[in-house]
């Protein structure tokens, strides 16, 4: 670890090749956590590269216990998180409405790290078991149209850093791997991204597989639809820069989108807006980000028709169903 820490002193880059087998060692556990940490660290005051995020990408990848979902077509709703926004959990509650519209979710989640309440803190409170049996994970998907992968259960590397992230309490590298390593390998993604460099970043690796994706930024550093400002978009149509006024609403304050300091406030918005009662603010937040999940997945419907496929999926119940099915609610 020595020689590696000293090329990133000295501001040098590392190959495809070299970033994957320099994560594969910190997964098997080959460094110990101080090394590990100065690792993290150094990439936290540096900017990563193309081939360094392939690497780290591929390594997690291979080291991923897999999974055999090539029945189904599916979708993942992931942001990378460490926006510092602390929101309520607006994809994991988007995820619920997309699968109660009758599309299959395989939703990608962890732990918060830095930020109070990451998906899988709300789903555990909210009484989910993970799980990483696969039969379990297709019988969700087809009972509840959606399954949640906990992160941590089907990689060791998320496992390994996880305590040395979370004693850090920032974000680092692995929030940018995150979207990129979800096991089931869905065909379409929505992947939210803290800054407008993640963002062409991400597009240019995704613009090299046969994915049908949407990589989206809020100009003022959301990693999701904020209804806030207006958001960049990066997809297999392009580039674009898409205002509040465009999806047809006024823009909100950021405090109508707050709430996820805590898992017990997360999760209390969270049954709310699952139950239809969320304020305005809230639920056209997770509508707009499910109507645009729904439109990476056809990208011939238009966005008023996939929010209406989404604010029916809430407002009859199905996405709450949904929600329940998963989790064994009555």
């Amino acid at each position: 670890m020595k020689k590696i820490l000293n090329h990133l002193f000295e501001n040098k880059t590392f190959s495809r090749t070299e970033a994957q087998k320099i994560l594969t060692s910190i997964a098997l556990g080959e460094f110990n956590t101080s090394q590990v940490a100065a690792f993290i660290t150094a990439y936290g005051m540096r900017n990563i590269t193309v081939a360094e995020l392939q690497g780290f990408r591929d390594a997690m990848l291979d080291l991923c216990i897999k999974l055999d979902f090539s029945d189904y077509e599916l979708v993942d709703l992931c942001g990378t998180g460490g926006d510092g926004k602390d929101t309520f959990n607006i994809s994991t509650l988007a995820s619920f409405v997309v699968a109660g519209a009758g599309y299959k979710v395989a939703k990608h989640g962890n732990y918060g790290v830095s930020s109070g309440c990451g998906s899988s803190n709300v789903m555990e409170y909210l009484g989910y078991t993970f799980t990483n049996d696969q039969d379990t994970l297709k019988r969700s998907l087809d009972s509840a149209g959606i399954c949640f992968i906990h992160a941590p259960l089907f990689n060791p590397a998320m496992k390994t850093v996880a305590p040395i992230r979370k004693e850090l309490g920032v974000k680092t590298f692995f929030n940018m791997l995150g979207p990129m390593v979800n096991p089931a390998q869905p065909k379409n993604q929505i992947v939210g991204v803290f800054s407008l460099e993640l963002a062409r970043l991400y597009a240019y690796l995704y613009q090299d597989t046969d994915k049908n994706y949407t990589i989206l930024h809020a100009v003022d550093g959301f990693d999701e639809v904020s209804l806030t400002c207006d958001f960049k978009t990066f997809s297999k149509r392009g580039e674009a820069l898409v205002s509040v006024a465009d999806l047809g609403f006024s823009e909100i304050d950021e405090q109508a989108i707050k709430g996820g300091d805590t898992v017990e406030s997360s999760a209390e918005i969270f049954i709310n807006v699952i139950h239809g009662s969320g304020t305005d603010a809230q639920q056209n937040v997770v509508l707009c980000n499910a109507a645009l999940a729904i439109q990476t997945i056809d990208s011939t419907k238009s966005f008023s028709d996939c929010f209406y496929e989404a604010e029916e999926s809430l407002l009859s119940k199905n996405a709450l169903g949904s929600f329940n099915k998963l989790t064994n609610r009555s």
